[in-house]
This record gives C-alpha cells, structure tokens and sequence, in this order.
C-alpha cells in the first residue's frame, strides 16, 4: 500500500485505476462521475510521467468502443460513467464480452428511470447483474462501500478483467463518489505485457481476424452454440470462484439486513443500535453483485431479511433467490437522492421484529 492521504472517492478511484497501469481512459462527462475524467485530465498535463492518454468521447457509446479498440491491442484502458451513460454502452458490453475482451467500467449510481436526478441511487442493478444488452453474457460486478475498498476493488477489477478475459464494472454511487475519506492508496502494479494476453492484435497477421469474434451466425448454428458453450463455462468458472461478501453477528440473528455500497453503512450503524435495544440483528453485505452470493444466506433458514435499497427494489430478487422461503424477504427503499439514516432503518427493523 502506498501514502496516506484524504481524497474524494471519485478521485481515489482514478488515482487507484492508475497506479493499477491504467493509462487510457476514454470518456463522456456525467454527473456523478465527471471527476474521475477530470482526474485523470489532469494527470496527463501535471503528471506526464505516468503516460496518461485522456480523451473525451463525443458520446458515451463512442467511449465504450473505444475501450474496445484499446483493449484489443493488450493495454489496461476503462471509462466512467453513471446510469444513462451505461446504458448507451450495452451493446459495447455485449460485444465485448463476447469477444473476450478484458475492459473495466467505473459506474457511478445515481436514480433513474430516464436521466434521473444527479445523486446517489442504486437503479443500475439489474443492467449490471443481468447483462443489460443483448444477448446471454454476465459481467463481474464489485461494489465497493468505502473509498478504501473503491480503490482495491478498481486494482482487483482489472486483475479479474484480465483473468477471464470480460469486462468488470466496478459499482459505485453518488454518495460514495463525493465522500471525503482517509485513505491508504495502493502500491504501483506492473501490468502484464500485451503479448502476454492470448487474444492480443499484434497488427500484421492476416490470422488476427479470428481473435475476437463477431457472433454473427453466417459460419452457421454451429458456430453461435460453440461461442456461446465456451462463454457460459468461463461465466460458470466465475461464479464457482469470485464471489465475495461480508456478514456480521448473523449466527445469533433473528433479522438479517442485506446491504451493498454506501448503504451498507447505514445499515451497519442500525445493525448497532438494534443491538443496543435487543434486537437481534445481522447483516450481509454483497461485495460482488454478480456472481451474488448465495452462499452467504446457507443455513440461515427461518430468519427474516430486510433487503435495504437506494432504488425500488431489485436485489431483491437475488435475495428471494438465495433463501429457503422467499415470503422471509422484506424491502427497505429509497428512490434514490437522499440516503437515510441509521434511525430510519431501525424504524423498519423494530416493525419486522413485530411480525410473527
């Protein structure tokens, strides 16, 4: 690990993203995420050094294909982005998965639908854990709930991009995004050589246009199952061996809260204060939105869950997925904007510690 410093967690992520050998990024400007392309603006002009290359797209879809393009060619590249931006990049993410390509995305939350408001919100859920574009393809999805973890997980996110070979979003939102935190930054990696990487264009061999495929379907139904046979084993593979989470007090707990991202914090502090008042209450925080993990509800049939939210409810239905008895699972909302506090959970863990 490196110095310590204060930083907004925006800009620790860029500088993280960095120091991981990220030295491309393309982008569009989107609130909440604009300061991780004016960070990494400014390296390139005050750090040249570091080799930074920034530039600013003409639109969020012409960023993502970008990332593609740099991708190909062995180099660590990412944007920044928020819910309307991601959006315009489905069908970049398709193809990418697709095609084996290795590309990271830092999205920054904020509500929806439409262009929502500018702040914090977690309505991205689905598109990220469901592979919003077309197509049967996943993606790794890490949400990080402290600046601290936002920096190791954008270092883990292009280590795992690279092992499979799949683009990984790293999930943040606007609460996270603009917070202010001590900080320890991580230390300098080395990223591997581009010809390191199996599926690296090298420029000048005819054969190269078999490195990255095009699921098109004029080679025949042979071709679309094999593509999609090999690509569902590596989604396979990912979910046997990346999931990851936290749980706390849940062997005693009658009420179990499940939490990710700056929510989770919350959630933590009510946790705490429904402890002080006898109730019974665990927690579960999903670090890896997909693979979800399942693993983390084993043996806890008969508690109740209070899936809290920043949205109108969607990991929801991963958690009604990972229980015995789905009519267990209960929701705490916010549309977004304004995060709740400590109390106002607790509000909702006193009414379910009510019900029989």
């Amino acid at each position: 690990m490196g110095e310590k410093v204060f930083m907004q967690g925006n800009m620790a992520m860029a500088e993280s993203a960095i120091r991981a050998g990220c030295k491309l990024f393309f982008g569009y400007p989107i609130t909440p995420s604009s300061e991780v392309a004016e960070y990494f603006a400014r390296v390139m002009f005050e750090r040249p050094e570091e080799g930074v290359t920034f530039i600013q797209a003409e639109t969020e879809v012409a960023a993502f294909n970008m990332i593609a393009g740099a991708v190909c060619m062995g180099h660590r590249g990412m944007t920044a982005t928020s819910g309307p931006g991601m959006s315009l990049g489905q069908e970049a993410m398709s193809f990418m998965s697709c095609a084996d390509l290795p590309a990271v995305i830092l999205d920054v939350m904020r509500p929806g639908p439409g262009d929502g408001d500018i702040m914090a919100g977690q309505s991205d859920y689905y598109q990220l854990t469901r592979g919003g574009g077309h197509g049967d393809y996943r993606n790794i999805i890490l949400a990080p709930y402290t600046v601290q973890e936002g920096c190791e997980l954008m270092q883990l996110a292009f280590e795992l991009a690279e092992k499979y070979h799949n683009p990984v979003v790293v999930a943040s939102d606007g609460n996270l995004a603009k917070l202010r935190e001590s900080v320890e930054l991580p230390g300098r990696i080395e990223p591997p050589s581009p010809h390191d990487q199996y599926n690296v264009l090298e420029g000048y061999d005819p054969a190269e246009r078999d490195k990255h495929v095009f699921l098109t379907g004029m080679n025949g139904v042979a071709e679309v199952i094999e593509i999609n046979e090999r690509l569902n084993k590596k989604f396979k593979a990912i979910a046997e061996n990346e999931v990851r989470f936290e749980s706390y007090n849940i062997e005693d707990a009658d009420i179990v809260l499940v939490a990710y991202g700056s929510l989770a914090r919350v959630c933590i502090s009510a946790m705490k204060l429904a402890r002080e008042e006898g109730i019974k209450v665990g927690m579960i925080r999903p670090i890896t939105l997909w693979p979800f993990p399942e693993k983390a509800f084993e043996g806890l049939d008969g508690k109740k869950f209070l899936c809290c939210e920043l949205s109108a409810g969607q990991m929801i239905d991963d958690v009604k997925l990972s229980v015995e008895n789905k009519h267990d699972v209960y929701l705490f909302s916010r549309w977004g904007s304004i995060l709740p506090s400590p109390r106002e959970v607790l509000a909702d863990i006193r009414k379910l510690n009510e019900v029989k």
